[in-house]
């Protein structure tokens, strides 16, 4: 096959199935090298089972092995070929020398197809078979006290891990919570059936209410962590808009396939700034090398220990001082006994003043105790040839 550039989404891919299988495999990993650092070696194994299910029982050569994974190099089939016989995931068909045909095994398949769904819902479908599979075991008559003991321990243990886990997406990045969200599909009926075999034993086994207690602990844990994690995911599509908390094939489909019309409607009233500049990754280091260090702070000087009554021309006065002020202020403005004023007509071009002005008015308004108010229009009247270049048209009423 010709080689393909890998893109980005392809290494991201490709990186998502290994991690997956080195989690799955790290309990019985003899070493942190023991799991496969190429995704090719698991599609070759994947092509080897289906050639050999539909061989059915003629089995396989070497060479009709090699003809079905052609389309890899030779030097990784017969690696990965060594690696299964090895494992026993591919044996002779009768244990005896000269040997020619080989059949795979049903463990090993079926390995895989577990592991093909735990990599697309993160394991809640597993979840489901689990808590099924445990209710009709303490339903069973013939299960005893210690055996829904170890159960309730053992799903009291993997629900706290899973809220953990949760817990760190809530307070992680939007984009691995993203990338994640597989993990919060079903979650009440996940803990619903948990609390329902939670319900079971307890009946069943008064005894065990302190295993129970801690099972319906971990379940909680589990519901709370997940409702949070939800809810931040909902809350930051709902309220920035962000479209890539859409999947990347969801849009490479829609863009390969939307008409000209769909595709201008989907970005139609948002407002995007300008594209960050592409800069050289040497350039960044040369100036960051070349940047100036800063300079240390200077200590503070040492304060007197003088008593320091303040300035003398303090403006903090008597609370009537500052409401007769005020007044004056609007009574200005409203000259002649008039009830309304437009504010527009009451700036002047000087913006200190006018902004001394608005914070005086904006006093007034928040005064309860003075008889005027604020009120403001949605009109905007913008003039580039004046200072300020635009005005919001408000007016100073008399509201007695």
């Amino acid at each position: 096959m010709p080689e393909q550039p890998l893109t980005l989404d392809a290494a991201l891919s490709e990186e998502a199935v290994l991690s997956t299988y080195r989690r799955m495999f790290a309990a019985l990993a003899r070493d942190s090298g023991a799991v496969v650092d190429d995704p090719a070696l698991v599609d070759i194994a994947e092509t080897l089972f289906g050639a050999f299910a539909e061989a059915g029982e003629e089995w396989l050569t070497h060479e009709q092995m090699r003809h079905v994974c052609r389309a890899y190099p030779a030097d990784q089939f017969d690696n990965r070929l060594r690696v299964l016989k090895g494992l026993g995931a591919v044996r002779e068909v009768f244990p005896k020398p000269n040997q020619l045909r080989y059949r795979a095994s049903f463990t090993s398949v079926v390995g895989l197809m577990f592991i093909r769904r735990m990599m697309d819902d993160g394991g809640q479908s597993e979840m489901h078979r689990l808590l099924a599979l445990e209710d009709l075991n303490v339903a069973d008559p013939r299960t005893t006290m210690e055996e829904a003991r170890q159960s309730a321990a053992n799903l009291a243990r993997a629900f706290r891990l899973w809220a953990l886990e949760l817990i760190t997406l809530t307070t992680g990045t939007i984009e691995e919570l993203r990338e994640q969200a597989p993990k919060l599909w079903g979650t009440e009926e996940i803990a619903r059936r948990a609390q329902s075999l939670h319900g079971t034993i307890l009946t069943r086994w008064p005894d065990l209410d302190r295993t129970c207690t801690d099972l319906r602990a971990a379940i909680y844990s589990y519901s709370d962590a997940s409702r949070r994690a939800a809810g931040r995911l909902a809350d930051s599509a709902g309220t920035t808009r962000n479209l890539t908390l859409l999947p990347t094939e969801t849009w490479r489909t829609f863009s390969q396939t939307a008409s000209r019309e769909r595709l201008a409607a989907v970005l139609d009233g948002f407002v995007f700034d300008a594209p960050a500049p592409w800069h050289d990754p040497a350039a960044i280091a040369r100036a960051v090398d070349e940047a100036p260090r800063p300079v240390p702070a200077q200590p503070t000087p040492p304060r007197s220990d003088l008593p320091d009554p303040g300035p003398a021309d303090s403006l903090d006065g008597p609370a009537d001082a500052v409401v007769q002020r005020l007044t004056e202020v609007a009574e200005s403005l409203l000259a002649g006994g008039a009830d309304r004023v437009r504010l527009a007509d009451a700036v002047g071009t000087d913006w200190s003043s006018v902004r001394r002005l608005l914070a005086d008015l904006t006093s007034i308004d928040l005064r309860p105790e003075l008889p005027y108010r604020l009120t403001w229009s949605d009109e905007l009247s913008v003039d580039p040839d004046r200072e300020p270049a635009w005005l919001s048209h408000g007016f100073l009423e008399r509201t007695s």
